[in-house]
């Protein structure tokens, strides 16, 4: 049904390769036969979890953002080790990030952030019986945690005060998924 929306690869030119992204320029070929340039940046896979404690809290981090100057408030979330499990790799995240151990882990799916020039898949988990131990943040990740009532986060959600896409997306799955 969809075969006839396919875009053809012509050409590759490898612009930059990094430790979590590499960029390239393609040529392609376009249904009606034309060309045109994608530029791509690949991205390894991500994982991101809702974590919900015993009061319906929401384990949250806050970390400055380089590429937009500034803090956001997010859920956990991470990258996965290569040949890594989602699950496992959100597991780690989740436990390297806020301390938390959950009983009951689940998954919401994947989305795709940017489909227009990143090539990356972010796996989404739910997490609920928390139980909490240390933190271990990555060397180069300073963070501030916060415990936030659920409804409130969906409210900051709707509200557009929380501007990270894989938060609002987990967060408002959760809310269906839980019918809270």
């Amino acid at each position: 049904m969809y075969e006839n929306l396919k875009e053809t690869l012509i050409s590759r030119k490898d612009i930059y390769a990094g430790k979590i992204f590499n960029v390239h320029v393609d040529q392609v070929r376009l249904p009606d036969g034309k060309t045109a340039v994608r530029e791509v940046a690949d991205h390894c896979p991500c994982v991101a979890i809702v974590a919900l404690d015993h009061e319906n809290n929401v384990l949250t981090v806050t970390q400055y953002r380089y590429v937009f100057d500034r803090a956001l408030l997010e859920i956990p979330a991470g990258k996965l080790e290569p040949g890594e499990d989602p699950a496992t790799g959100a597991l780690r995240e989740l436990k390297e990030e806020t301390g938390a151990v959950p009983d009951e882990f689940l998954p919401m799916g994947k989305l795709i952030p940017s489909p227009g020039c990143l090539g990356e898949e972010l796996y989404l988990f739910l997490a609920r019986g928390l139980h909490m131990e240390s933190t271990q943040p990555d060397e180069d990740e300073f963070l501030v945690q916060e415990r936030i009532p659920f409804d409130e986060m969906v409210h900051r959600c709707v509200r557009g005060e929380i501007e990270d896409g894989k938060t609002i997306a987990a967060v408002l799955k959760a809310k269906l998924l839980l019918n809270l």
